[in-house]
């Protein structure tokens, strides 16, 4: 769990881009503060923003509803600490993959495989990320694929592997995907390590395995 002392600090930081009108906030404001969802940069940039809205966003980026929330979070945990802390804990990875239409990509991660867009950067557009309850992904834009689609199907060259807790959930996470008309690589299959997974492949052929618990 994060120190207080930090979470404050990156709520100041992310109140003062605002203030510098700060280009990729917007979109981070848009993704994490409802009232914004509908708005585009210039508006959020230009409208009211105070302290309290920082301190919410950095919140929900750590899966709390509410700063209050969060303090009470981090107040439980520090009571539950025997020692001192003797190495850093890595709390979040983000894989990067690499797209060659970046609208297309966004397009296809919100509205087939139910992610919300976080923040799209640059003009014109380059990189972005997308985010589904814990997991994040960057999209980064190239000119061509980066491994030949053909070699990676053969090899089975994963992009990215997500995880669900339970045996149900996968199942229902590949009915969702099916109904959305989303392309296979692998259909839902039990693995003899224990697993149930399946693998997407997106517009660019990156391998998505979604995978959890066969029973």
């Amino acid at each position: 769990m994060p120190n207080l002392e930090n979470l404050k600090k990156q709520a100041k930081l992310i109140l003062r881009w605002h203030r510098e009108r700060h280009y990729p906030v917007a979109a981070q404001i848009r993704g994490l503060l409802p009232r914004f969802s509908n708005m585009p940069d210039a508006e959020i940039l230009a409208a009211n923003f105070k302290l309290s809205d920082a301190q919410v966003m950095v919140a929900r980026q750590h899966g709390f509803d509410s700063w209050q929330a969060l303090k009470a979070g981090l107040s439980a945990t520090s009571h539950k600490a025997k020692s001192p802390q003797s190495k850093a804990t890595i709390t979040c990875a983000e894989p990067q993959l690499f797209v060659t239409d970046l609208k297309k990509s966004c397009e296809f991660f919100q509205q087939k495989l139910g992610f919300s867009l976080v923040f799209v950067y640059g003009e014109p557009p380059y990189c972005a990320q997308v985010r589904r309850d814990a997991a994040r992904l960057n999209l980064r834009c190239v000119e061509a694929p980066v491994i030949e689609s053909t070699g990676r199907a053969r090899e089975e060259l994963l992009s990215v592997s997500m995880t669900v807790a339970t045996a149900d959930e996968i199942k229902l996470l590949f009915l969702e995907f099916h109904s959305a008309g989303v392309t296979f690589h692998q259909r839902l299959k039990k693995q003899p390590w224990g697993a149930r997974n399946f693998i997407v492949k997106d517009p660019d052929s990156n391998l998505l395995l979604f995978a959890g618990p066969a029973n």
